[in-house]
């Protein structure tokens, strides 16, 4: 049961093209995220990557990604120079059209494709003007499978220079449970293991990898080019029912069938051993090593065949003999005999091997063909369309055949597509030192088979993925997913219906079955629907010919188009266009109201903002409400949990770009164009709170002045019943003395600087020190310098500040909903400006508005310490494009 790895294996390489090295004085990565969420098995991944070109003049600079070979990519935006550029997916021809006719024109383009069906690479070159920067931002999926009863996450990390903020943020959610969770891999060792937080709570789990600049030199295989190694991230859920994990939403439903306790069912496998010349050296000796392992792995019961072939076939036995001790003996010594020579006859000795299992039925077993070769047929019958239909022929799909591609000599498409013909797989074997071990990885995942002839049954189901798999191997789940009848649950009947040894087992509702409604993130179940739908065409695409070819090619391009994935047909496209085209900017997205809310903003005169930030200068009173990048916690001590990006139709950007609520005081009043803002003395009239609107990498964010409101609207979402308020201190330095969060009816949350007060109905809890809470639906996890709120796919983390001896709150949102139209302070939408005049007065375009506005300082408490910043000042009303009244509550 063969090893999962969810893969990113990132090497976020940005290089100029025409080195293979990064020159340190031409460009500068100053920035780099990766995040990744984990809901029911499906993983979504964002990496965001940002670089300063250092020179006077454009240069071309590549962003070279290599994810999974599984995952699709969904996103990809460019922040260039102030602006937003969106990528759009398209058919591969029409995309390729596109960014030729970009670059013909000189300006910024990038394009993203999956290059071959087998590579694991994703690519953009973007002209980047003299001292300008940009921000990359790519978002992934993919279905997680399972393999030796795991999940694996895998991060290869490997930015090419140490990165002073380099982040890491890791979140799973699982309704069944997560039962266990564990951090492993080349990074999580040595001074690298003290970078990392692991936080598991029942069915959540949270992961914070963040090393400084000095850690990313000193870990194994680290230097001066920073990081070059693995995180690995390795869970499995709970397992409560035979008929498995069924999740519905919205119509749409998956199924996860993984049942243990089964009985073992005895297997017949045949091992086919290519022997040719080019197999010398390492590759023959890491074979030998492999198969004497997998020998050993034989249980008595399990019967077995080896053959191998050049130009010439050599048997061991003629026939399949019992794995018992003596012939397990006698096999050694073949394969230890294994020699490479000759050329390569796959026909002949792939048609040998299905003729030993067929000869040899046995009721109640499992047979299994394994094909290992490093190159294409060179004798005998070496037309590869005419060696599968005669393979085919002969196994006439009674048992699978696996093929296993040593280096990347071999036709891998070959091997994959004759697989695939007969309910197989192909693995490449890559040639290194572990090639040994990759082959008994490879032949673990299949080394137990539970049951066979599994049909997976739907009544009331349709547009249903594949059904039908010839085996189950114990530590592998199946997945199925489809459309329920007119939404109806009432008539959706789940049923799988397989053979156990000779005996036929059903599992169904009678066995306990596990129906819930996915409520974390819209769309979800939907977007798993698609992509295994979209896979199994691609493999139908690769195994078929002639109309029926065609026919899933077509529904592959569709979907592919319709779901924004990047396969082997499409590509994603971003350009900078001749003026407004809706194609490439403007093309409507998935939950819309996420989408639009995207960020850019770097060097250059127009800026797109979001949320709020910093304080004043020293002078009155004043509130300064803001996001930041840092995903780490804004207080000294351990790093808390990240908020999971958004499965469809949000920015993984915008999820770094959280809201930090500030505050700072003032003590002078403010003169702007002869009027006079805030106060002298507190006491004697409203408080005056000033908010910063930040913007990463722009010159200078906005500020304005809140007058009066001690209570504030922070969150409201109406449509979940949830509303968060904070209650702002009136003295000097201070902030929000305690917010209030209320879930529904009955489940009421108050989180004051020193305890966090719980309040179920008419049942009340007082938590004072560091603590995991639950209450309902709602999740809290406290420290003593923060406290995190999980309420569904909502996130809200509360920070606790310290100053002049008195401690006070910041709300942070972290994540919103992926649904509802949320109203408040952390609501807010993006504005937009661009500098039109700067002497001898400043004005800012906002909406076809000008505005005037005047230079100012902050102190930014996003950041810890905090940091002053420079800001332009203006009214609340210009700033917010709507009454400041509409944040005011009467009462928490």
């Amino acid at each position: 049961m063969g090893r999962l790895v969810v893969q990113i294996t990132l090497f976020g390489l940005l290089l100029a093209l025409a080195t293979t090295l990064p020159n340190k004085d031409d460009w500068d990565i100053y920035s780099f995220h990766i995040n990744s969420t984990v809901t029911s098995r499906y993983a979504t991944t964002v990496i965001t990557s940002r670089v300063a070109n250092r020179i006077n003049e454009s240069k071309e600079i590549e962003f070279h990604v290599q994810i999974p070979k599984n995952a699709f990519i969904s996103r990809f935006r460019m922040f260039i120079d102030g602006q937003v550029y969106d990528g759009v997916v398209k058919a591969k021809e029409q995309a390729q059209q596109q960014y030729d006719r970009a670059v013909s024109r000189g300006e910024s383009a990038g394009i993203v494709s999956s290059v071959g069906r087998t590579m694991e690479e994703f690519k953009t070159s973007v002209n980047v003007a003299g001292h300008k920067k940009i921000t990359f931002e790519l978002t992934y999926e993919e279905l997680m499978k399972r393999t030796h009863g795991k999940y694996e996450l895998q991060i290869h990390a490997r930015p090419m220079q140490p990165v002073k903020d380099f982040k890491v943020d890791v979140y799973i959610h699982e309704k069944a449970g997560i039962r266990f969770i564990d951090v492993k891999g080349g990074l999580s060792t040595k001074d690298l293991a003290n970078a990392i937080t692991k936080i598991h709570a029942d069915n959540q789990a949270w992961i914070n990898f963040y090393p400084t600049v000095d850690q990313q030199k000193t870990c194994n295989r680290c230097g001066e080019q920073g990081m070059n190694g693995d995180l690995v991230i390795v869970y499995d859920v709970n397992r409560d029912s035979s008929l498995g994990d069924i999740k519905e939403s919205d119509g749409y439903f998956v199924h996860h069938f993984a049942p243990s306790n089964l009985q073992r069912i005895p297997k017949n496998v045949v091992f086919v051993i290519d022997q040719s010349g080019s197999m010398s050296g390492r590759k023959i000796e890491q074979t030998r090593a492999a198969l004497l392992h997998i020998l050993n792995d034989l249980a008595e019961e399990d019967y077995f065949g080896l053959i191998s072939f050049d130009s010439q076939l050599f048997h061991w036995k003629r026939e399949l003999v019992q794995a018992n001790s003596q012939n397990l003996d006698s096999a050694k010594t073949f394969v230890e005999r294994i020699q490479d020579r000759g050329a390569t006859d796959i026909n002949r000795a792939v048609l040998e091997g299905a003729r030993m299992l067929n000869a040899n039925p046995r009721e109640g077993s499992a047979s299994i063909l394994i094909l290992l070769t490093d190159g294409d047929p060179t004798t005998g019958v070496t037309n590869r369309e005419e060696i599968q239909s005669n393979v085919r022929r002969a196994i006439a799909e009674k048992f699978p055949l696996y093929c296993l591609g040593f280096g990347f000599d071999v036709n891998f498409e070959f091997l994959e597509k004759m697989s695939l013909q007969n309910n197989g797989a192909a693995r490449r074997i890559y040639e290194d030192s572990d090639a040994d071990l990759q082959l008994t990885g490879f032949y673990e995942e299949v080394a137990t088979p539970l049951l066979t002839d599994v049909t997976m049954i739907y009544a009331g189901g349709t547009n249903l993925t594949q059904t039908n798999f010839s085996q189950y191997y114990n530590g592998s789940e199946i997945v199925v997913a489809g459309q329920i009848t007119n939404n109806d649950i009432e008539t959706f009947s789940p049923e799988v219906v397989a053979i156990s040894r000779s005996t036929r087992v059903t599992f169904n509702n009678t066995n306990g079955s596990v129906m819930s409604t996915a409520t974390e993130s819209d769309g979800l179940i939907q977007r798993v629907w698609a992509y295994l739908t979209v896979k199994q065409l691609l493999g139908k695409e690769l195994r078929l010919s002639g109309p029926e070819k065609d026919k899933a090619k077509k529904e592959a391009l569709e979907l592919s188009l319709k779901y924004n994935f990047v396969t082997p047909l499409t590509s994603m496209v971003v350009t900078k266009p001749e003026g407004d085209n809706p194609d490439v900017l403007h093309k409507p997205k998935e939950g819309r109201k996420a989408a639009e809310r995207g960020f850019a903003g770097h060097a250059g005169s127009q800026s797109r903002l979001r949320g709020f930030g910093g304080g004043g200068t020293p002078s009155q009173k004043s509130l300064s409400i803001g996001y930041g990048y840092a995903r780490s916690p804004l207080f000294p001590g351990p790093p808390g949990p990240p908020g999971p990006p958004r499965s469809s139709g949000y920015s993984g950007l915008e999820h770094f770009l959280d809201q930090h609520l500030l505050f700072h005081d003032r003590d002078q009043q403010r003169t702007h164009g002869g009027k006079r803002f805030g106060l002298l003395r507190p006491a004697a009239a409203p408080v005056v709170h000033r908010f910063l609107l930040k913007t990463e990498n722009q010159s200078k964010p906005l500020c304005f002045d809140f007058t009066g409101a001690a209570l504030l609207k922070l969150f409201h979402l109406p449509s979940r019943e949830m509303y968060v308020n904070g209650e702002l201190e009136s003295r000097k330095n201070g902030g929000f003395k305690k917010i209030f969060m209320h879930f529904q009816n009955d489940h009421h949350v108050e989180v004051y600087p020193h305890k966090v007060t719980v309040r179920v109905g008419q049942t009340v809890t007082h938590h004072t020190g560091q603590d995991f809470i639950t209450a309902g639906s709602v999740t809290m996890i406290k420290r003593d310098a923060e406290v995190y709120v999980t309420a569904g796919d909502v996130h809200i983390l509360v920070l606790v500040h310290q100053k002049g001896g008195r401690h006070f709150l910041w709300p942070v949102l972290r994540q919103e909903p992926s649904v509802g139209d949320p109203d408040g302070i952390l609501a807010l939408n993006d504005a937009d400006y661009e500098e039109v005049q700067q002497t001898p007065i400043t004005k800012l375009k906002m909406k076809d508005q000008e505005i005037v506005v005047s230079s100012d300082t902050a102190d930014d408490y996003s950041s810890v310490p905090p940091v002053t910043v420079r800001c332009w000042f203006m009214s609340a009303d210009s700033a917010l494009q709507r009454p400041p009244s509409d944040f005011f509550v009467s009462q928490l």
